[in-house]
């Protein structure tokens, strides 16, 4: 039977949907090395393979995948590693430990640069690993769904220090298959175990030997056993010739078995015993496997689920099948180590930093707990480390490198784990991992996006992967698929009812398949499809066919040839103009989604990536309430992410080529649309989503003229994370424009949010500052900004916040020297009378404050008329905010006495003026009842009485009726808001 009738018959979805995660299980914990996912080990590995070298006897034996020796005993390996000490090339075997060592224990630029680095020694939790058989490797998977998996411990769970371990029958096993999908670990468990023999916790070998098949595939020369390792580890070169007479315990290490075509058959490859025979490099694994070749040496392979088949069963003494982290508590215990490791989160204070590392682990362990996606999600170890990597990004960022950007991150992730990969190495299309998985996977995405769907029926999966298939080649590379790659982007879905559909294993990861989906041209219709197949056609054979007939135009008379295979020619370039439309298509699509009025009122992205990762904290949804709306708001930002340089670069590599011609145009189409959409008031969370949008596209030109159209930015109430400070910091500082209103009110704000914040606050005009919890630190920063020469704030808000009186002292040194500032409100910031005084004695050196508000500050008659004092001398200060202050009735006349033709200055106190209502009553009522939810409603009840006692009094002192009306119409005003205090409705 054909693979591709295998593929259809042994596998379809009905069966991939029970098989998803049959090997998984619970085990104990071990700790050794740090976790990098993907194919990152066979990186390192292909670095090492260009450094070092060797040279080995000859030695000629049946295969076998077992040996009759017992067990390495410890007092064996003792007595060896006594004779290795006695011969003088146990300095190799040390410089080749050292070596390995360095450049295993190397973490990947992604490591390093989205969190903090964490050496092979420190920290590492072992995924399970399950003996298997051939058998249960061909056989279906049980019906198992992930709920089931979660309480079901895994049998047959062997350590990795026990893989050469005697088997079952006694035998002693000298080729293990190691194998595992997409993500699971193989490489990181590679480099676990090569760090560990360098530091001595593997005394079984004495001597371990890693090669890359990736590194082998592309030699083609034929090569000796003993060249190519010389050749690879040049330290060795002295104790090649003794490998076999001195009896060393060697562990050959083959990653990445599926990039080799092995060919078993003795018609196919040749027997060959002789280490210094060149061969092809396929042929000495064969005979490695085999036993031909150093048959005492043991030899470990890595591979994916489909290539197992390719060595025979005789030649494997032991399967064994990583299932990455099938128990939720080591995926608690590898987010606790990561996550609590010392400088994790940057530059914060320890006590601080730690309180919130332990917030962090403590959400992430209930949501886990719960059972939810993200608990299937961490069954591989790749996605644990994403997850990790991306609230370092949301919570310890505290400032933004151009390059570091949400897309970035999860192009890099993708990078680690298909860097180099092909579906199928027997294909001889050779197509890359991610160029199949976008064209398959991402359409599957692209559809759930556009039609608001997360979860994806069996025939969902049909339509997008099966319809088009109409070659052998295709069901073949459909089958591999199915085999290694699939579960690593979708799971079954682990909501009640819905165990049966497919969800993406990561939700951000639909977004980003989908985005890279478009972005790439995918998105075609049948007509551009064909169109640009007969266009390739007919350019590649026009002018070929042009130059024979004007060749035989000149000797026959057939004018007419000419002229139709010129026209011709203007096809291709006819249909390059028309194909350039997609790019006008693919700006459109992400202006039309980043601009859903549906989304306007959601969270912002950001939160929303955080609240699937750590959940909602409250009771949980019923199963019989109807959801919410699926929101879809990543999918454009990730579209303009991915056409930065640096995402396209590393997508390059991957196979996904986006051309800068391509990019180019896109930006141009976006102009038309993103921009002139991006001039609309938009929401606070919408204009946060606008604003990540632009540093996530990393074009400087586009988002300089993006922020140009920006004059006033109301961020008000989103929660100003140090990540969002810093975007906005960085997409503001593309330009050096004047902001005309920059509103920061309710947005969790402190001293260091300030100091990220400070080149934007400079350049606004109008800045709000209010219910920040901003103290004196934060005063200091505000302090340094006003007194900055390119200082332009001329209104500034502080209402609200524990200013305090060393806070005012601070501020009243800006106010001495500062040139700016017009208008101050101090309402409601714990001035007290001292913060008063501080204020009033610097006030007198500033020449350009019009309007100061001390309302609600718990000042008294003394501190109230020393600042009115001091406004009177004032040049341009003439109006001074003094209500809800405890201001006595001698101090209210003092002050009522004020005129403003005569004093230069009004006091607002109370809502009467003398026998009049102050001109001001609306102004005074509408700040009370504007900031009724952050005060003390007993002190309001109790001011508003005396506001209520003074209007009674002021208008029995009239008889003009006129007046009277007047008050009356106050007084009705005050006695409706108290009596909406009682009642707890305002």
């Amino acid at each position: 039977m054909s693979r591709a009738m295998q593929c259809q018959s042994c596998l379809p979805w009905a069966q991939l949907a029970r098989s998803l995660a049959g090997s998984r299980g619970t085990r104990s914990v071990s700790m050794c090395a740090a976790a990098v996912p993907g194919p990152a080990g066979r990186c390192f590995l292909r670095k090492i393979l260009h450094t070092s070298s060797i040279s080995l006897p000859r030695g000629c034996v049946r295969y076998q995948g077992y040996s009759q020796e017992s067990s390495a005993q410890p007092g064996s390996s003792r007595h060896g590693q006594s004779q290795l000490r006695n011969v003088a090339f146990s300095g190799a075997i040390k410089k080749h430990q050292k070596s390995l060592s360095a450049w295993f224990s190397h973490q990947p630029n992604e490591e390093r640069q989205f969190g903090p680095s964490f050496s092979l020694d420190a920290v590492h939790v072992d995924p399970v690993i399950r003996e298997s058989s051939l058998e249960e490797i061909l056989k279906p998977s049980p019906d198992l769904t992930i709920q089931n998996q979660l309480q079901q411990p895994c049998r047959k769970v062997i350590g990795l220090q026990n893989l050469f371990d005697v088997d079952a029958c006694g035998r002693q096993v000298k080729n293990v298959v190691l194998y595992g999908t997409v993500g699971t670990g193989k490489s990181t468990l590679i480099k676990k175990m090569v760090v560990d023999w360098c530091h001595g916790r593997l005394p079984r070998f004495e001597l371990v030997i890693p090669f890359s098949c990736e590194d082998l595939s592309h030699s083609h020369a034929h090569v000796s056993l003993r060249r190519l390792i010389t050749k690879k580890y040049q330290h060795l070169r002295d104790v090649v010739p003794v490998l076999e007479s001195s009896n060393l315990k060697v562990l050959f290490i083959l990653n990445g078995l599926e990039r080799l075509n092995l060919d078993f058959r003795l018609a196919g490859t040749e027997l060959c015993c002789d280490p210094n025979e060149p061969v092809p490099p396929s042929a000495i694994v064969v005979n490695l496997l085999r036993k031909y070749l150093l048959p005492e040496a043991s030899i470990i392979v890595t591979t994916r689920p489909s290539a197992v088949r390719r060595i025979p069963g005789k030649y494997v003494g032991r399967y064994a099948e990583i299932c990455g982290f099938s128990d939720t508590n080591l995926q608690k215990l590898y987010f606790q180590m990561r996550l609590s490791q010392p400088g994790c989160s940057g530059e914060q204070s320890q006590d601080r930093s730690s309180a919130e590392q332990e917030n962090l682990v403590e959400m992430l362990s209930r949501n886990l707990e719960r059972h939810n996606q993200i608990t299937a999600a961490c069954f591989l170890p790749s996605y644990c480390w994403l997850v990790c990597t991306t609230l370092h990004f949301l919570y310890f960022t505290r400032t933004v490198p151009p390059s570091q950007t949400l897309t970035g991150i999860y192009t890099s992730f993708l990078r680690l784990n298909f860097s180099g990969e092909v579906v199928d190495s027997t294909d001889p299309t050779h197509i890359s991992m991610m160029k199949y998985v976008a064209k398959t996977v991402g359409k599957l995405a692209y559809e759930g996006v556009m039609s608001r769907k997360i979860c994806f029926s069996e025939e969902d999966l049909r339509q997008c992967f099966e319809v088009e298939m109409k070659t052998e080649s295709e069901l073949n590379l459909l089958e591999v698929f199915r085999s290694d790659v699939f579960r690593f982007f979708l799971s079954p879905c682990v909501q009640p009812g819905k165990e049966h559909t497919f969800v993406f294993t990561i939700p951000a990861m639909q977004e980003y398949l989908a985005a890279l989906y478009v972005v790439l041209g995918e998105k075609k219709t049948l007509a551009q499809r064909v169109g640009k197949e007969l266009s390739e056609v007919i350019g590649k054979v026009s002018e070929d066919v042009a130059v024979v007939v004007n060749i035989i135009s000149k000797v026959l008379p057939l004018r007419f040839l000419p002229v139709l295979f010129n026209l011709l020619k203007i096809f291709p370039r006819y249909f390059s103009r028309v194909s350039g439309k997609d790019k006008d298509a693919i700006a459109h699509t992400m202006a039309q989604e980043l601009f859903k009025e549906e989304d306007y009122y959601n969270d912002d992205v950001l939160d929303q990536i955080n609240s699937s990762i750590l959940g909602v904290e409250g009771p949980m949804r019923h199963p019989d309430e109807a959801p919410d709306d699926e929101v879809f708001e990543l999918f454009p930002i990730f579209m303009g992410g991915i056409l930065s340089r640096r995402n396209r670069a590393i997508l390059e590599q991957l196979g996904c080529s986006i051309k800068n011609l391509a990019a180019f145009e896109i930006a141009k189409a976006m102009k038309k649309t993103v921009i002139r959409k991006g001039r609309r008031g938009l929401p606070p969370s919408e204009l946060m989503d606008y604003l990540f949008f632009l540093h996530e596209f990393q074009n400087e030109r586009f988002t300089a003229e993006a922020v140009r159209s920006l004059r006033a930015v109301n961020l008000s109430s989103v929660k100003m994370t140090p990540l969002k400070c810093s975007v906005l910091a960085s997409v503001m500082s593309t330009t050096c424009h004047e902001v005309e209103e920059l509103n920061l009110t309710s947005c969790n704000l402190d001293s260091s949010s300030l100091r990220t914040l400070f080149p934007v606050l400079l350049r606004c005009k109008a800045l709000h500052l209010q219910l920040n919890s901003l103290g004196s630190d934060a005063c200091k920063e505000i302090r340094d900004l006003l007194l900055h020469d390119k200082c332009v704030v001329s209104s500034l808000r502080l209402a609200n916040n524990p200013v305090g009186e060393q806070g005012a002292r601070y501020l009243a040194e800006a106010l001495a020297k500062n040139r700016s500032l017009t208008q101050l409100s101090l309402l409601h910031t714990g001035l007290g009378d001292p913060g008063a005084e501080a204020i009033a004695q610097h006030l007198a050196e500033n020449q350009h404050l019009q309007e100061l508000n001390l309302g609600y500050n718990s000042l008294t008659d003394t501190a109230a008329l020393r600042v009115v004092e001091v406004a009177k001398r004032h040049e341009t200060l003439d109006k001074v905010h003094l209500y809800f202050n405890d201001i006595s009735e001698d101090g209210k006349r003092a002050l009522d006495s004020l005129r403003m033709d005569r004093d230069g200055v009004r006091a607002l106190v109370f809502l009467t003026a003398g026998t009049d209502v102050s001109d001001y009553w609306s102004h005074i009522l509408s700040v009370v009842q504007r900031n009724l939810p952050f005060w003390d409603r007993d002190r309001v009840r109790q001011h508003l009485a005396l506001l209520l006692q003074d209007l009674e009094s002021s208008r029995s002192q009239t008889a003009n009726p006129w007046r009277k009306a007047k008050f009356l119409r106050v007084e009705s005003e005050v006695k409706k808001m108290l009596g909406k205090l009682q009642d707890g409705s305002l």
